[in-house]
């Protein structure tokens, strides 16, 4: 963005790493991000799938961030239901090692996953991407998913056209962000300016993919899930969880502490309006929901 407008005591919540995991354990426990995804994942997956690997023996997964593969392993279940007798081969593109680890240990945990093949690489997507572009023939995959990922991506459409020629014929690229309509999108649209950004995220929403699909001239269908995220330790003077909640939410490491006094002001009143919360049985509601794209191999 231009002309930022930041104070130099503020620094980037990804830029401290165990007050990050700290903070993202708090949202994980306060929102129903992951239940709503595995709702969709449960409910509308199988539509979505219903031809990626019509009269295949092999199917091809990529999943481009997957983090520890909580949501992969769901989805896998999915795509075994639909096309029994089919071999897997999931490919994981995660530049985080302890995620991986986490990944690698939950799949040694997991039942009759022998029709599966498990491949990770600890990459970025953009080194990925530039290491199917040296190849001869281009890998094709018959399902990617980008889910929760984009905000890390430095030329997302860049990202997004690549991931759409790696899809084979029948493929779908699905991606999962938060929605245009969401408290984050509010947030990120009049402060973005003033919060410290990197160059490790960046502030976009669903609203944005689906415009950059559009220009490409994309075939996608979008679907909305709903999801909130209890915040009211925010407003509660002292409360660890609530201050860890305002760093996830500003991206911003000790942001009770570092930001100046009007922004923080500005913030704690902004996240009890409606553009961002509801008031329910005395708590404050954070409007957390999502988005997911579907996008078409034409």
């Amino acid at each position: 963005m231009e002309n930022r407008k930041i104070d130099s005591a503020m620094r980037s919540l990804i830029s401290e790493h165990s007050r990050y995991v700290e903070s993202f354990n708090i949202f994980l426990k306060n929102s129903t991000e992951h239940q709503c995804m595995q709702q969709f994942i449960e409910t509308k997956l199988p539509e979505i799938i219903v031809s990626i690997g019509d009269e295949k023996n092999t199917i091809e997964v990529l999943g481009i961030g997957s983090g520890s593969g909580e949501i992969d392993l769901q989805m896998l279940s999915k795509i075994r239901a639909r096309y029994p007798g089919a071999v897997i081969n999931n490919n994981i593109i995660e530049p985080s090692a302890e995620q991986i680890l986490g990944y690698k240990e939950r799949v040694a945990k997991a039942p009759n996953l022998n029709d599966i093949t498990f491949s990770w690489h600890k990459k970025t997507s953009c080194e990925y991407e530039r290491e199917l572009s040296v190849m001869k023939e281009q890998k094709k995959f018959d399902f990617i998913h980008m889910i929760q990922m984009l905000y890390y991506v430095k030329d997302i459409p860049v990202t997004l056209s690549f991931a759409r020629s790696c899809l084979a014929p029948n493929g779908k690229l699905m991606i999962i962000l938060v929605s245009g309509s969401s408290g984050w999108s509010y947030l990120w649209k009049k402060y973005g300016q003033c919060l410290p950004l990197n160059d490790l995220c960046l502030y976009i929403t669903a609203g944005d993919i689906t415009g950059m699909l559009h220009s490409m001239g994309a075939q996608y269908q979008t679907f909305e899930l709903q999801s909130d995220m209890d915040i009211t330790e925010c407003f509660i003077e002292g409360n660890r969880n609530g201050e860890l909640l305002l760093d996830f939410l500003t991206e911003t490491n000790d942001f009770k502490n570092t930001a100046p006094y009007d922004l923080r002001h500005q913030i704690i009143n902004d996240l009890q309006t409606p553009q961002c919360s509801a008031k329910k049985d005395g708590r404050v509601i954070f409007n957390n929901n999502l988005s997911v794209i579907v996008v078409e191999n034409e």
